[in-house]
C-alpha cells in the first residue's frame, strides 16, 4: 500500500474541545427556541422548518461528545473527568429538547393559523423563556457560573405557569368558550413546558459540576425552595472557608 493512499488518523478531541461542543450545542438549542417563539408569535409556520436542521445538528454533536467523551474519559484527571461526565449529561438533555422542540414545530404546523390569540402569547413567552433558559445554560457551564444555572430553576416555575393557564383554558375551560386547535395547542404547550423542565436540570447538573453538590439532595434533606437552598449552602461553605 502506498504511503499516498493512508490516512492519517484524526486526533483524539481534547476536554476543551468536548466542553467548546457542549456549550455550541446549548446555542443550537437556544437557537431552535427562538425560532419556536418566532414562528408562532409571527404565524410563520414555514420559519418552524429551521427547527428540524438544529435538531439534526444537535443530534450529530450528541454523537460527537459521546464518543469524544468515551476515547478520552481514560487519559484524563479527576477534574476533567467530572467534566466530561458533565458533557454527556447535558447533551443528553439537549438532544431531548431538540426533539420536543420538532414536535412543538410539528403540532404549530398542523394547526396553522387556526391558533387563538391569547394562546399565540402564552406559547410564545413560554418559548422565549425557554430561549433565555437555555442561554443561561450554556454560559453557566462554560464560566461555571453557578447564578446563571439559578436562574434557570427560577424560570421553570413561570413555564409550569403558562402551562397550567393554558390547561385551564382548553381542559377545564370554566367560561365554556369554544376553542380552536386545543389538541395540538396541548401538545405544544407539553413540549414546551417539558423542555423547560430538560432545561431546569441541566442547570441543576452545572450546579452539581461546579459545586460538588446535589440540590435535589439538599432539597431532601430540608423544605425550602431548591434555590434559597442552594444559595444557603454556599455562603455557609463561604463562611467557613
Amino acid at each position: 500500500m502506498s504511503t499516498a493512499s493512508m490516512k492519517t488518523p484524526s486526533p483524539e478531541p481534547s476536554s476543551a474541545d468536548l466542553v467548546k461542543r457542549t456549550v455550541e450545542a446549548c446555542g443550537l438549542a437556544r437557537e431552535a427556541a427562538s425560532i419556536a417563539a418566532e414562528g408562532i408569535a409571527t404565524g410563520s409556520m414555514s420559519r418552524l422548518n429551521a427547527i428540524r436542521q438544529c435538531e439534526k445538528d444537535l443530534d450529530a454533536i450528541d454523537v460527537e461528545v459521546d464518543s469524544g467523551v468515551t476515547s478520552t474519559i481514560t487519559r484524563v484527571d479527576q477534574t476533567e473527568t467530572g467534566q466530561l461526565l458533565a458533557c454527556m449529561k447535558l447533551m443528553i438533555g439537549l438532544e431531548r429538547i431538540g426533539d420536543l422542540l420538532l414536535s412543538f414545530a410539528t403540532s404549530a404546523q398542523a394547526a396553522g393559523a387556526h391558533i387563538d390569540p391569547q394562546d399565540i402569547r402564552d406559547l410564545t413567552q413560554m418559548a422565549t423563556i425557554l430561549e433565555k433558559m437555555l442561554a443561561d445554560v450554556g454560559q453557566s457551564f462554560s464560566q461555571r457560573d453557578v447564578k446563571k444555572a439559578i436562574e434557570v430553576l427560577r424560570a421553570d416555575a413561570e413555564m409550569d405557569r403558562l402551562r397550567n393557564l393554558i390547561f385551564l383554558r382548553h381542559i377545564e375551560n370554566p367560561e365554556n368558550v369554544e376553542r380552536r386547535s386545543s389538541l395540538q395547542v396541548i401538545f405544544m404547550t407539553q413540549s414546551l413546558e417539558r423542555a423547560g423542565d430538560h432545561a431546569k436540570n441541566l442547570a441543576e447538573e452545572v450546579c452539581h459540576f461546579v459545586s460538588g453538590r446535589s440540590i435535589r439532595h439538599l432539597l431532601m434533606a430540608y423544605d425550602k425552595p431548591r434555590e434559597q437552598m442552594f444559595i444557603e449552602w454556599l455562603r455557609h461553605k463561604d463562611a467557613a472557608q
